[in-house]
């Protein structure tokens, strides 16, 4: 079957990583013998390393570290060394922060073992994780530093794998606008990264990358406009989790919060561009729905602890009495909403809403704006133009800036 009959959110999960090494499935009605490793993908990035381990079945695994020089053991029982496991060397590069070099052998009969050298002292998380959507069981190897206290990001990254992230109270907005005393602060979330591409193109692109340079260029706007300061959730290939996306704009103040995303549908002639808030009361069509989960499933296919997930929830979601902010959201939206509308057809007339989990911040306008359907081929190739991309960053810009010169209030900062 080819990769363009599969439908976008089956799609999408097929080009998980350039590095990826596969291994070709077993004939129909043969049960294999024992788990074996049908992949292998290493991500680097500045906030932490994951390295993904993609098998037929679950895998028992025994960690410890060694020191002089720093290396991470992980045992792998019941498994045999294959050419993946043997070819997990090429995957590691001279610019990951955190790993020198990685050898897997056969330690014993039924144990295979993967030793990690590495650049600096780490704090590894080791988990597991069911199968979800074209993903089979995944083991997934998490380092952090061991110094977290100068990174808001990685200090929220650590509360999160603790199963919980300490949130500030609740900021209640001025009724007058802002008054010029300070900057107005943009969170700025390119979706997906990491091990989650997001949706995916018919000529293979993908959502996280396209979205990414979108929202670098949005964020050089708003840096260059004299009274306001932009902030990313993810500035590289990484992945982070709903939660702590969220935990981040309200650690950091920020006063408005914008989703980028490239959304796909199942009949490729579905098109334009549209502008989403968060709905208490359900979605306003059946298209938003439908996009609300397919945009929420990005923790289990990125990869999150559940336990951690679970609790961070119930923690930070409290009593959603965020009626002001979501009709705050919804203003933002239609100023955005009417400039990019200058710049490519609008999917529907109006601002949508549904349940997204990454606009749940309850004191804080948030919106999510889908660019264009990356699984359109024709939008697919105006995502991928730097002109195009561009222009989308400066209709979002200027949405936000009437939205502002409009009166809109900020967060309060006492």
């Amino acid at each position: 079957m080819s990769e363009s009959s599969f439908d976008p959110t089956r799609r999408r999960l097929l080009n998980v990583a350039a590095a990826t090494i596969l291994l070709s499935v077993a004939a129909p009605g043969i049960a294999a013998a024992a788990s074996r490793v049908v992949a292998v993908r290493v991500w680097p990035a500045s906030s932490y390393t994951r390295i993904t381990l993609e098998s037929s079945e679950p895998l028992r695994y025994k960690q410890f570290t060694l020191t002089n020089p720093n290396r991470l053991v992980i045992d792998l029982e019941g498994l045999q060394l294959n050419g993946i496991l043997k070819d997990i060397s090429t995957q590691i590069t001279a610019a990951d922060p955190f790993i020198k070099t990685a050898r897997a052998g056969q330690n014993t009969p039924d144990t295979v073992r993967i030793v990690l050298e590495l650049k600096s002292e780490v704090k590894p998380q080791l988990f597991t994780l069911a199968p979800v959507a074209e993903f089979r069981n995944r083991l997934v190897v998490d380092l952090y530093p061991t110094a977290v206290q100068d990174d808001p990001l990685l200090s929220l990254l650590e509360d999160y794998n603790k199963g919980k992230i300490d949130q500030p109270e609740l900021k209640t907005r001025p009724k007058s606008g802002n008054d010029g005393s300070r900057s107005i602060i943009v969170m700025l979330d390119p979706g997906h990264g990491g091990e989650d591409p997001g949706a995916i193109g018919p000529s293979g692109t993908r959502e996280k990358d396209v979205v990414l340079k979108i929202g670098r260029e949005l964020k050089r706007l708003i840096d260059a406009e004299s009274g306001m300061k932009a902030y990313m959730t993810r500035d590289e290939d990484v992945f982070i989790p709903l939660g702590v996306r969220v935990a981040k704009a309200r650690k950091l103040n920020a006063d408005l919060f914008i989703s980028i995303h490239a959304d796909a549908f199942m009949n490729p002639s579905a098109r334009g561009t549209s502008v989403f808030a968060l709905s208490e009361k359900g979605a306003t069509s059946t298209a938003a729905r439908f996009l609300a989960q397919t945009q929420n499933e990005a923790d289990l296919i990125g990869g999150v602890k559940l336990n951690a997930k679970d609790r961070y929830l119930a923690h930070t979601l409290f009593d959603l009495t965020q009626t002001a902010t979501i009709n705050d959201s919804l203003r933002l939206g239609k100023q955005v909403l009417g400039k990019v509308g200058g710049l490519n057809r609008l999917h529907r007339g109006q601002v949508e809403q549904a349940g997204f989990a990454v606009l749940k911040a309850p004191d804080i306008p948030s919106i999510l704006v889908e660019t264009a359907f990356i699984s359109n081929p024709d939008e697919e190739q105006r995502l991928i133009d730097p002109d195009f991309q561009g222009n989308m960053a400066a209709a979002i810009m200027a949405g936000v800036k009437t939205y502002f010169k409009q009166g809109a209030a900020l967060a309060s900062r006492a």
